[in-house]
């Protein structure tokens, strides 16, 4: 079943790659496209827990009260953690000999480092500069797309 879903995959995401062909390398495409599928699943995921699910108001758990752009950035993330890990494991570096048992605990190191820098910046975006949230999380990914990236290919799948 995954070897039929990341065939797939591979299928649709190398149909557009011959344009790409002279400026990237095939797996620095693949991570792309994955990548921004992910990213692109992240923010929007955000927007509508944001704004439809928690109603732009602070969410009160029984231990603390996030608010509301913490808990959609929480709340994307329980979705886009496991698929880009799937993306990063089996369709953009499924190559490597590295054992999933050894690149799993990486990846986690990885994404807390991603969690942290989400958690600063969207802190810094939204309450001290006062941007919007959504656009907040927009800027705040390009800073966590060039950090996931370059610890992924040189630390975690290595």
């Amino acid at each position: 079943m995954v070897s039929a879903i990341v065939h797939f995959i591979h299928t649709v995401i190398d149909w557009f790659y011959p344009p790409f062909k002279k400026y990237m390398p095939l797996q620095t495409f693949r991570y792309a496209a994955c990548g921004g599928g992910n990213t692109l699943l992240d923010i929007i995921l955000f927007f509508i827990s944001y704004n439809f699910i928690f109603h732009k108001q602070i969410v009160h758990t029984p231990y603390i009260a996030l608010s509301p752009h913490i808990a959609s950035f929480l709340f994307s993330f329980l979705f886009t953690f496991p698929i880009g890990f799937f993306m990063s494991r089996y369709v953009v570096f499924e190559g490597r000999d590295v054992r999933k048992r050894e690149q799993l605990p990486k990846y986690m190191m990885v994404v807390l480092g991603a969690i942290l820098m989400n958690y600063f910046f969207l802190k810094v975006f939204v309450e001290t500069f006062n941007w919007y949230a959504t656009p907040s999380k927009i800027a705040t990914t390009f800073f966590v797309v060039a950090f996931s990236y370059y610890s992924q290919k040189h630390f975690t799948f290595k």
